[in-house]
């Protein structure tokens, strides 16, 4: 049975022959005037008149004198039809090749074509092809649809394989960039201002998380990179913006779940003289605006859950769904009354357990049942630190979280704009990373100083691309192009590059 290896020289042996005629296999311009897929759908428009196609060859097939190609671009695929009496012939200098080049070309390769189009004798569109040239030419055999390509592991290593032979895949990521489109286009049209913020920090923050250490050699100091968006944002409402926002990625030293990737794409915005009941109801917009844009539709059956997004939400206190679940009272409860909760409800309980975290779990546990679309509010102010208090009430923070499938998909609230209530908060949490506890957040006395000065009243939101994990029904590392992987080379590598040290 030929291998990986014998394929491989067989292709490099035909490239020894194209470059000994005298051909460039790898020419630097393409001339590509119409897609395939457009040949196919406008073809009444198209009939009889010459267009250039290139793409990937798919399926070769020569009968005598005729022979079929099959070429496909992002757009689709379209066939080629070479009859030998009207392709032109050899031209090196112009790298158009003959008829008799054919043995040369393999599945794999890019070609460009020109010709009328047209219908075969079986009533297949196609392209009539007149003249022929080689743009790329590839070394290694692209698994067919038939032949399928569905190894788990080698499908996330060789995700450019993975695209082409699951056609699905590639839509995928289609319908990622357009929900990161339609996020960007409603905060544009609602007046928001994108900002780039920056990645490396000195001090992180921001959420719970433990940050990614990193190292500039300029300036010999360690940074951090991003946990989140917010401080940086927050600054830009303190420097007198009113509507701003930034998407890209954030990192967060944490494992995988199918939920939690240590590096993804996040958007968060904040919005000067608004309140939380205000973001509320602007982010129930956006989120209708963005998942019809991207899917269609706002009926969805996800997993267990069938969820209806145009529906109106339902709103659940923090407090009462914990009392009414475990009978616990979050205010009053000890650490002790939540680690024995957590332990009835075979929850971990760690040696560094705290109350917030505790509750946390416990609530986190009753998420995960949820089909919503629900907004949790009322969330108690020590787990909430950075989020202002309810006048009414000092014991919770002014914060709106959605609930959808069983996941929280972003986390909205009143903005805290007292530096020393924010002092305070920002010292309970470092006694708490102090204690052992490495996602609680940092002391940034920088953005004390900010608020300091002077911030106004606001609302902040933010979300992850989870959302559209969610929605598109698939696991965190199946949802990006590019899952960080344990880096290892294979074996058959290993063996075709014998002359490269792979320690």
């Amino acid at each position: 049975m030929a291998t990986l290896k014998d394929f491989r020289d067989e292709r490099l042996r035909k490239l020894e022959d194209l470059k000994t005629i005298g051909f460039n296999p790898y020419p630097a311009d393409s001339h590509r005037t119409h897609n395939a897929g457009v040949v196919i759908s406008d073809f009444d428009a198209l009939e009889n008149q010459t267009v250039t196609v290139a793409g990937r060859i798919l399926a070769i097939r020569k009968f005598g004198k005729l022979a079929f190609i099959v070429v496909k671009d992002f757009s689709g695929q379209v066939q080629l039809y070479l009859n030998e009496a009207e392709v032109e012939p050899r031209d090196v200098e112009s790298n158009r090749l003959g008829i008799e080049d054919l043995p040369l070309l393999d599945t794999g390769d890019f070609i460009e074509a020109v010709g009328s189009v047209g219908k075969s004798k079986t009533g297949e569109v196609s392209v009539f092809v007149k003249e022929l040239r080689l743009l790329t030419k590839s070394l290694r055999p692209m698994p067919s649809a038939q032949e399928g390509f569905t190894n788990k592991e080698e499908r996330m290593r060789r995700r450019y394989i993975d695209m082409n032979v699951n056609q699905d895949v590639r839509d995928r990521f289609v319908r990622r960039s357009k929900f990161w489109q339609a996020t960007r286009d409603f905060l544009n049209d609602n007046d928001f201002i994108e900002v780039n913020v920056p990645v490396l920090e000195h001090t992180t923050g921001g959420a719970d998380a433990t940050p990614f250490v990193t190292h500039m050699d300029a300036l010999d100091q360690d940074f951090y990179l991003r946990i989140s968006h917010e401080l940086p944002l927050k600054r830009l409402i303190g420097a007198g913006f009113e509507k701003v926002y930034d998407i890209g990625a954030r990192f967060r030293n944490e494992n995988y779940s199918d939920e939690h990737l240590p590096e993804h794409v996040a958007m968060e915005w904040y919005w000067a003289y608004a309140n939380w009941q205000d973001g509320k109801n602007f982010m129930e917009a956006m989120y209708k605006d963005v998942l019809q844009k991207t899917f269609g539709t706002l009926q969805f059956k996800l997993g267990e859950f069938d969820v209806n997004m145009g529906k109106e939400w339902e709103v659940w206190d923090y407090a009462t769904v914990i009392k009414e679940r475990y009978g616990i009272d979050v205010f009053e409860s000890s650490l002790d009354d939540v680690k024995k909760a957590l332990a009835d409800n075979k929850l971990e309980v760690e040696k560094t357990e705290n109350r917030a975290r505790g509750i946390d779990k416990l609530w986190k546990n009753i998420r995960k049942g949820v089909a919503g679309p629900v907004w949790l509010v009322n969330t108690p102010t020590f787990i909430s630190p950075l989020a202002k208090t309810d006048p009414n009430n000092a014991d919770v923070v002014q914060r709106f979280q959605p609930v959808i499938a069983g996941s929280e998909l972003g986390n909205g609230f009143s903005e805290l704009n007292d530096p020393i209530d924010q002092l305070n908060r920002f010292k309970e949490q470092q006694g708490m990373r102090d204690s052992g506890d490495d996602e609680a957040m940092m002391l940034d006395i920088d953005f004390i100083e900010m608020l300091e000065y002077g911030m106004p009243p606001a609302v902040g939101w933010g979300y992850s691309e989870r959302v559209f994990w969610i929605f598109e029904g698939v696991t965190a590392r199946e949802g990006v192009p590019f899952p960080q992987l344990r880096y290892e080379y294979d074996e058959v590598t290993k063996g075709i590059y014998p002359d490269i040290k792979f320690d």
